[in-house]
């Protein structure tokens, strides 16, 4: 691997900025289309600065997080690109799940990506979470993300039409991706000291890399595509159905659940803090507020 990845690097950094756009955008027409009597939300873009242990720049990324919105509680949709040399527990647990060879003798890296995270107002209307990147060392490269659907309240539909959206943003990369992907989520996503998942589900990956970038990035660039037209539906046709004192009781404790998960599990979490990014930015993903009985 070598330096001749720089316009790679430059693609895949712009297109997480424009998905981020695009998300934002969407979220605030959709606040602004919610007439009610309360102020409409919009989001807080703070630019995040990583620095290296010498005092050098080691990049970083936008922070938009909207907060008190009519229809989003808290949703966050934060891009970063990072540079620098891995620390060495970053070290051990990239060599240990990689296999990379060499890590230990080159640490430097580059990865790039989107996060979102959003808790809404209406328990009727499902959490949601999703992040895709790219990772690059002198040694290997590789695209990992998904988006999975994290409901207090449950609607079948509401899960089919999430699933049903993935899968057809899958098909074009093969009959296997969907399938493939939807049990790692299933997996990955599931809170063992819980014994259950953490929501219905989605798609996650992680180390994709079949030798061929351009296929790679097609791959991850249809996985953000398809978040709006999966997520944003079932927000707009449940954001006016009433809700009460039970409804929101169930919402907070499910969030106890989000949070324990992100903060035990969630790889994304654990590779932000221990590679100096901003606090604030990784942690993002924890509900405003949340509740354990």
């Amino acid at each position: 691997m070598t330096e001749t990845f720089d316009s790679e690097k430059a693609a895949a950094s712009a297109w997480f900025r424009q998905l981020r756009d695009d998300i934002v955008d969407r979220f605030e027409a959709i606040e602004a289309q919610h007439e009610i009597d309360a102020p409409c939300g919009a989001f807080t873009v703070t630019p995040t600065q990583r620095t290296a242990e010498d005092g050098s720049d080691a990049g970083g990324g936008l922070m938009s997080v909207m907060r008190g919105g009519r229809v989003f509680e808290k949703v966050g949709v934060n891009v970063s690109t990072v540079f620098g040399t891995l620390g060495a527990r970053a070290q051990e647990a990239m060599a240990a799940r990689k296999g990379i060879p060499g890590m230990r003798d080159d640490p430097r890296f580059w990865a790039a990506g989107i996060s979102l995270v959003a808790h809404m107002q209406n328990p009727h209307c499902p959490a949601v979470h999703m992040n895709t990147r790219m990772f690059w060392t002198t040694h290997a490269w590789w695209f990992g993300g998904g988006s999975d659907l994290n409901p207090c309240i449950e609607y079948a539909q509401d899960t089919a039409q999430f699933h049903g959206v993935l899968e057809s943003y899958c098909a074009a990369h093969g009959a296997d991706i969907y399938p493939r992907y939807k049990a790692w989520a299933d997996e990955y996503f599931y809170i063992p000291h819980r014994k259950r998942a953490r929501g219905v589900g989605g798609i996650f990956y992680d180390d994709h890399c079949t030798g061929d970038w351009e296929k790679d990035f097609a791959l991850t660039q249809d996985v953000g595509r398809a978040f709006l037209p999966a997520y944003a539906p079932l927000v707009e046709a449940r954001l006016n159905q009433p809700w009460g004192a039970a409804e929101r009781d169930a919402q907070l404790i499910h969030r106890g659940l989000y949070a324990e998960y992100n903060l035990l599990y969630d790889r994304g979490t654990k590779f932000g803090l221990e590679t100096g990014h901003d606090p604030d930015a990784v942690l993002m993903s924890l509900p405003p507020l949340a509740k354990w009985t």
